[in-house]
């Protein structure tokens, strides 16, 4: 967990520090990309990247012809969540395609575990709480993705891993997309739910870790209005 963030992290972060302190105001509109990316001395790319990731976790909206605006979500009398990826697949399809990739990677996991790689998952599981009691959403969803992409890397089933990685940017998404619904007492839930499949993965029990990741990946699925059967 102490890797370098990438550039997109690190500018999201920086702006979500910006819209926390108030120096990007709730409400109201943000500099222009060209005007932030100079201030910032980034790269317009990373930093169109940032604000899809905030826009994602429902920190930002663009509004075409109009701009970039800080989201005041006190003033929302309910959160409005963005898909990247409608053109391509619908969120039910990336859920049911999660569902089946993940618990399975889960399961092969299990027998694969060493030292090194729950200590991995440990600090990610405590990041991903840490994260979220301090209202970083950043770190939250990075830690989340740590976490998952770590039981992925754990599991000896090569082919299975490239398929994971071959639509992760499309499972990244999906795991940012219900952020700006998920109710605290979830989010409650969710930790736990990352404890479960860690300790099935410590006692290298397959088929409960199995259980455990489709079970999480079900109730994320809930907070973004989708219905896993």
């Amino acid at each position: 967990m102490m890797e370098k963030a990438p550039v997109t992290q690190t500018i999201a972060r920086r702006l979500q520090e910006m819209i926390r302190t108030g120096e990007l105001k709730k409400g109201e509109k943000i500099p222009s990309q060209r005007v932030l990316s100079e201030t910032l001395k980034v790269s317009r790319p990373s930093l169109r990247e940032a604000l899809l990731t905030l826009e994602t976790l429902g920190l930002v909206r663009t509004l075409p012809a109009r701009g970039t605006y800080v989201i005041d979500r006190d003033a929302e009398a309910e959160p409005q969540t963005v898909w990247r990826y409608d053109d391509d697949y619908s969120i039910r399809d990336v859920f049911q395609s999660r569902v089946l990739i993940e618990s399975e990677l889960c399961r092969t996991a299990a027998q694969n575990m060493d030292a090194a790689r729950l200590e991995r998952l440990v600090q990610a599981a405590a990041e991903f709480e840490r994260a979220w009691r301090q209202g970083d959403l950043v770190a939250h969803v990075e830690a989340d993705l740590g976490f998952h992409r770590a039981i992925a890397e754990a599991s000896p089933n090569r082919m299975l891993r490239r398929l994971y990685y071959s639509v992760q940017d499309l499972l990244t998404e999906s795991q940012r997309q219900p952020i700006p619904n998920t109710a605290g007492d979830r989010m409650v839930q969710s930790m736990q739910e990352h404890r479960e499949i860690l300790s099935a993965l410590q006692a290298g029990d397959g088929a409960r870790a199995e259980r455990a990741m489709r079970a999480h990946i079900g109730n994320t699925a809930a907070c973004a209005g989708i219905t896993l059967s």
